[in-house]
């Protein structure tokens, strides 16, 4: 039986609370070493983090960057960006702020070698977005 989609509602295939929920996501994005990352890999929903054998600082772009690649989103909106740290020895993986972020709790922390985590990027503003860390 189909879920009714009544004043707006929204309803995913056929309604069935045990489909599995499907997206679509472009092939991940890879960063080494320290680096500003761009818009594009921070919105594409993975980045697959190798800093090797030392720690690498990624800074994010700024928010207005971030606005440019998601055009469409409105204050509310949210977006995850999971980063995989493939890594070896001390290769852990830092994020830092830039313009019009601001870390909703403990998005700025290490990351440390052979994990992974989950970050969601809420817009709050124009060009002004909070991050929070997830898992």
């Amino acid at each position: 039986m189909a879920l009714p989609n009544g004043a707006g509602g929204y309803q995913v295939g056929a309604g069935n609370r045990q489909e599995t929920l499907m997206s679509a996501m472009a092939a991940p994005q890879t960063a080494t070493a320290t680096a500003t990352l761009t818009a594009a890999q921070v919105v594409n929903q993975m980045l697959v983090a190798n800093p090797s054998a030392t720690a690498a600082v990624y800074t994010l772009p700024t928010a207005a960057l971030i606005d440019a690649a998601v055009p469409n989103a409105t204050v509310g909106s949210t977006f995850d960006l999971s980063i995989v740290n493939i890594g070896t020895s001390s290769g852990t993986v830092t994020l830092a702020t830039a313009t019009g972020i601001t870390d909703g709790g403990n998005a700025f922390v290490a990351l440390a070698i052979t994990t992974s985590a989950m970050f969601r990027f809420l817009k709050t503003g124009d060009a002004a977005y909070t991050v929070y860390k997830m898992a």
